[in-house]
């Protein structure tokens, strides 16, 4: 008997190993879908309303988590919950849509890549982390990546310091600072119901000042508006909201080591949809990309054996 239904448990098996690679997958073109997302809005709307507008729409999409995150809340745990918000939402919403208004979309999600890089070094840096030698190595690796980014011109050269760079790597610090929060004072609490109650508390602050713009004329009389609030709905929607369920998905069927992988992912994306819409990439870009991405390795390398 143990024989019959061994074949089927062999099946289930092989169908569960291949269930988390697959929400990686989906994961990736979501995230790395997101940069092309906010150039389509930027079309319409300001880099200010871009912003705004993702916020709102990832509020209304978790404002139905919201009851069960304030039951699961302790007072004292709510200073970190506005942190979490401010730090890993609200600010970068804003700090990217201006960057992909002045960047290539696919360059912004190449250095989207530095987030685990900094979330390492603000864990050493402000909750007393340790650090291996191989994971400094890694770190100076993606940093250089980083620099050489920062320094190509739009003819694939060497030029001065593009400005711009310096709003994305300020985004992910931000990501990085609110992970080592969620860490370090909200692990006990599930991220769903978190990012909720951390949205209740952007989201109606991003709505006021949405409408104290030229938003709603822009909307009615801007072509192709309707269209391009469409992408931000699905940037906030689906960016944001569905992509961190599939994340946690992915965290708690594997790990998070596995589940960070997808950032190797994310810029391919990114690169991807940058290419199909006409932008320019030259070789000195890749190079830079491979810098961060070796860093990365060498970062996850140093944590799966530790």
């Amino acid at each position: 008997m143990n024989k019959a239904i061994a074949p089927s448990t062999a099946a289930e098996s092989q169908k569960t190993d291949w269930l988390p690679l697959g929400l990686l997958l989906l994961l990736s073109l979501i995230w790395g879908s997101s940069f092309i997302l906010m150039k389509r809005g930027l079309a319409v709307y300001s880099y200010e309303q871009v912003g705004a507008l993702r916020i709102c729409f990832s509020f209304l999409a978790m404002t139905p988590f919201v009851w069960k995150g304030i039951k699961q809340i302790k007072a004292h745990k709510w200073k970190y919950v506005t942190l979490m918000g401010f730090l890993g939402n609200f600010i970068p919403a804003f700090l990217f849509a201006i960057a992909v208004s002045k960047l290539e979309s696919s360059l912004v999600g190449i250095l989207n890549a530095l987030t685990p890089l900094f979330t390492l070094l603000v864990g050493i840096a402000a909750f007393k982390g340790a650090i291996k030698r191989v994971q400094l190595i890694g770190l100076l690796l993606g940093f250089v990546g980083c620099a050489f980014l920062s320094f190509i011109n739009g003819n694939g050269g060497f030029g001065p310091l593009n400005f711009y760079v310096l709003f994305v790597v300020s985004a992910t610090i931000c990501y990085a600072t609110s992970s080592n929060i969620i860490k370090a004072h909200l692990s006990d609490i599930p991220p769903i119901p978190l990012t909720a109650c951390a949205m209740i508390i952007i989201g109606p602050l991003a709505a006021v000042y949405l409408f104290s713009t030229d938003f709603t004329q822009r909307l009615t009389q801007v072509p192709n508006a309707w269209e391009a609030l469409g992408y931000l709905a699905i940037l906030g929607v689906i960016g944001t909201a569905l992509g961190l369920v599939l994340f946690n998905i992915v965290i708690k069927k594997t790990s998070a080591v596995y589940a960070t992988s997808v950032t190797y992912i994310i810029p391919i994306v990114a690169i991807s949809w940058g290419v199909f819409d006409g932008e320019k990439l030259f070789a000195m870009h890749f190079l830079g990309m491979g810098l961060i991405i070796g860093g990365i390795y060498l970062v996850n390398l140093a944590r799966k054996k530790g």
